[in-house]
């Protein structure tokens, strides 16, 4: 019987005290930046926790309308509108 491998829980945040709303879209979540606002703390971090299973996530923030890579992020890829999208390791 194979083991089942548990899902970890991931911290993304985005440094940005003057931004008004924060999203995150990616690979686990079918792209939908709807489905994951962040929440900004008193420091003017905006976080948000997503549990995921073991692989491989592309992801975007969107910060007041605006599509952007995780500055804090070191591996991203190429997508397919010429910039790039960034990527966690699970």
């Amino acid at each position: 019987m194979a083991e089942k491998q548990a899902k970890k829980r991931v911290t993304f945040k985005f440094s940005d005290a003057g931004a008004g709303h924060v999203y995150i879209a990616g690979s686990f979540n079918s792209w939908d930046p709807s489905v994951r606002p962040l929440k900004k703390d008193a420091k003017g971090v905006w976080k948000t926790s997503i549990t995921l299973s073991p692989g491989i996530y592309q992801y975007r923030f969107i910060v007041d309308g605006n599509w952007m890579e995780d500055p804090s992020s070191s591996h991203k890829e190429m997508n397919e509108f010429g910039g790039f999208n960034s990527v966690v390791v699970v």
